[in-house]
């Protein structure tokens, strides 16, 4: 049986200063963002943040930024966030931007235990600069660490009490890495099941890596809505 917390406050009371931290989600899809109010609500700072995105300016991790609580982002994309321009502009804010293919797989390669990898994605710009490269059958690729975290906070839609999860079609994105790669990994769900009643062909995150669970509703807001005009 895994820890079962009653109050999102109490699952990242011991997310200190400094810590690092993977969040799962690709946009404001698939966020865990329960955990990330409450973090934001307790005023730890000084935090990396390894995640796709962040957010937007007023929901996701966009609230850890707003609040001044990220001291740097490690992530693939950050073109929502005018909050997050203005800090990086302003050097309140150390960003370093990864392809985004080769993120997920810094993540997964630290969940695996793969301490680098060679790829081809970024040879010959910016990404490369100060990194090593080597041929490979003609082709060049560059030297990528892996990445890890000391707590992975991530979303899915249903788990048991062992642990295991399920994650909602397209909301699953990037959290199954993220809960390898972390020590201690956090998962809110919105439904949990006692053990057993969760086939095992359907489980994507085993709960082998997963150390708490939380159970509560989301808003699930759209990051950007586009409807049809009319007329």
């Amino acid at each position: 049986m895994k820890q079962i917390l009653s109050s999102f406050q109490e699952a990242v009371k011991d997310i200190s200063d400094g810590s690092t931290l993977m969040v799962g989600g690709f946009g404001l899809c698939g966020i865990p963002e329960n955990l990330i109010l409450a973090l934001a609500e307790s005023g730890t700072k000084d935090l990396t943040i390894i995640s796709n995105n962040c957010g937007v300016d007023d929901w996701g991790l966009g609230l850890l930024l707003k609040n001044k609580q990220i001291k740097k982002m490690i992530s693939s994309y950050v073109g929502e966030n005018k909050e997050f321009e203005r800090q990086v502009l302003s050097g309140e804010l150390e960003v370093e931007l990864v392809p985004q293919g080769t993120l997920a797989e810094k993540i997964r390669a630290g969940g695996a235990g793969i301490p680098a990898f060679f790829t081809p994605a970024g040879y010959g710009t910016q990404i490369a600069e100060g990194k090593e490269t080597r041929s490979f059958n003609g082709k060049e690729y560059v030297l990528e660490e892996a990445l890890t975290a000391d707590y992975s906070l991530i979303r899915g839609y249903r788990a048991d009490k062992m642990g295991n999860i399920i994650y909602n079609n397209t909301a699953q994105n990037f959290s199954p890495m993220i809960a390898a790669a972390g020590k201690v990994t956090i998962a809110e769900v919105e439904e949990l099941a006692e053990a057993g009643e969760i086939d095992p062909n359907t489980i994507h995150t085993p709960g082998i890596y997963v150390q708490k669970l939380i159970v509560g509703a989301q808003e699930k807001r759209i990051e950007r809505l586009t409807v049809q005009k009319t007329g």
